[in-house]
């Protein structure tokens, strides 16, 4: 069922405030202008697990090169998500974008719940699908213009969607952050069981198995080494632009729910926690800076992605040709719109 939140937020606008930041908050930021050859884009998010959904949600909104159509929570407590995903964008002055309620499985909460612990969805003044699984599905559907997939948690209600429309991968591009080919977290020298796949294994492998147009893939090769620190961070972290603000004070708040994060006294203000699926984000319009590989990965019961020529075959960004410039990238993008 789709309910129109916008609808009910405009008969309130006058009676409920919106959320704040914090007292020293400045307003929202301006939209960034779109590129007129923007990329149509769904972003599918398991947000306020990892910190890293959160940097590239509002990388995401950073990209003019972008045209964000609908964004989805997936996995999980996929109400809680949505409320992150609501506040985020009325932070950025992005409530054109609708957003979808993919299968909620269970109530658990994350890091960011204190964020949220406040926040009505039905105070969010866009649209909001209670269905996000028909939302994802139609939206697709009905473009008349090819729609990029960034997909970058567990997928179950992504899995649902292929399942209830067999055409749907047929009609979109997939850049997603799944596995583990040649290289584990951190950099490790093994493959590891990474978590958007070990998290549901039989959803990954309908994902992975599906007859996408396209799809590009970034496994811990590549994204499991993206993080900021020196400078490069230090302009996010003293950004006055209220979507980073937002982003630094979520990643404050995530930090002691992580043991070796919260050992670390200095690490908020030092450097950014592994940020992966900043990179599916790349991906979504460009693979300069990566060397890619075509192989099937067959999905183990364990999590595990094992190369496997029999398997349908995807290109993998399994080697940075220039991290730093990654990197530099990424904050580029980050800080290229302050508020006013």
């Amino acid at each position: 069922m789709r309910t129109d939140w916008h609808v009910v937020a405009t008969v309130l606008a006058g009676l409920l405030p919106l959320p704040a930041l914090g007292a020293d908050a400045p307003a929202a930021s301006r939209p960034v202008a779109q590129s007129r050859t923007a990329t149509p884009v769904i972003l599918d998010t398991d947000i306020g697990d990892d910190i890293d959904d959160t940097w590239a949600l509002a990388m995401l909104l950073r990209s003019p090169q972008l045209d964000v159509r609908l964004v989805t929570t997936d996995y999980g407590n996929t109400v809680y998500r949505a409320k992150i995903v609501a506040r985020l964008l009325e932070v950025a002055g992005r409530t054109d974008i609708p957003i979808g309620i993919g299968a909620r499985e269970n109530d658990r909460e994350g890091g960011q719940a204190e964020w949220v612990k406040d926040y009505d969805l039905s105070r969010y003044p866009g649209t909001i699908h209670e269905d996000g699984v028909k939302a994802l599905i139609d939206t697709v559907m009905s473009s008349k213009e090819e729609i990029t997939l960034i997909a970058i948690g567990p997928p179950p209600s992504l899995a649902a969607a292929l399942r209830r429309e067999p055409r749907l991968a047929s009609r979109l591009r997939l850049a997603g952050m799944y596995g583990s080919l040649h290289a584990g977290y951190g950099g490790g020298s093994k493959p590891e069981a990474e978590w958007n796949v070990r998290a549901d294994v039989a959803a990954a492998r309908v994902l992975l198995a599906a007859p996408w147009k396209e799809a590009i893939l970034t496994p811990l090769d590549t994204c499991g080494r993206v993080q900021l620190d020196g400078e490069l961070y230090a302009r996010v972290r003293d950004s006055k632009d209220p979507l980073l603000q937002a982003v630094v004070e979520n990643y404050r708040l995530w930090c002691p729910h992580l043991e070796w994060c919260a050992k670390d006294s200095e690490h908020v203000t030092a450097r950014s926690s592994t940020l992966f699926d900043t990179v599916a984000v790349y991906l979504a319009t460009s693979r300069e800076l990566v060397e890619t590989e075509t192989t099937g990965v067959r999905v183990t019961d364990d999590g595990m992605t094992v190369p496997d020529p029999s398997e349908r075959p995807w290109e993998w960004a399994v080697r940075w040709k220039s991290l730093e410039d990654f990197e530099t990238l990424l904050v580029d993008r980050l800080t290229s719109q302050t508020a006013p």
